[in-house]
């Protein structure tokens, strides 16, 4: 009689453990942990790459250079200055100037990507495009600042001779404001980055 009493409870304890084996590996199973599953370790790598484009846009904006950048536009080409082919803005390269060498040196070999777009306060959907990447990730961060345009604000492409408010095609980058002061517009400049 204790024989088989013995042998009851040794077939419980392995029934019991199948069973709680089998239900972890069923949740493991269902749980879904990839590289990009949200953890507090991606989190922590999203709040590094805002805080890294806020300090570019910071370095940018105290250098003087975001300004600069926004007005880099090449009139008689309609494009930004030194763009890549048929299209106004940068794909492969970063802007030939003092924002771009921040730029390049905050995200240059860290295996992300970089969007730097325009976005004129006078109309919020009509984007220009400075630098352009692709299409962002769904783990992609974004910092802004925020830079006023005055109509006697030169062009600062080498070779522009004209201010912001007489460029012709550069009306399409920065829309003209209809308020009539001397603020020819206020743009929005954003930093969207993104691990590839």
């Amino acid at each position: 009689m204790v024989t088989v009493r013995g042998q009851i409870y040794t077939l419980e304890a392995v029934i019991a453990a199948v069973l709680l084996m089998s239900s972890l590996v069923f949740a493991l199973q269902v749980t879904a942990v990839t590289p990009l599953s949200a953890s507090t370790s991606n989190q922590h790598i999203e709040n590094q790459q805002r805080a890294s484009a806020s300090g570019v846009l910071t370095a940018a904006e105290e250098a003087g250079a975001l300004k600069d950048a926004v007005l880099f536009w090449n009139d008689s080409a309609e494009q930004y200055h030194d763009a890549a082919g048929r299209r106004e803005y940068y794909t492969s390269d970063y802007p030939p100037n003092e924002f771009g060498n921040i730029t390049e040196r905050a995200f240059a070999g860290r295996g992300l990507a970089v969007n730097v777009r325009i976005y004129p306060y006078a109309n919020s959907t009509d984007t220009t495009r400075l630098v352009y990447r692709g299409e962002p990730s769904d783990n992609a961060v974004s910092a802004s600042r925020t830079v006023t345009i005055y109509d006697d604000d030169e062009l600062t492409a080498p070779g522009a001779t004209t201010t912001a408010a007489g460029a012709g095609s550069f009306d399409e980058a920065v829309p003209e404001d209809s308020t009539g002061n001397s603020v020819y517009n206020v743009v929005r400049v954003e930093v969207t980055v993104w691990r590839m």
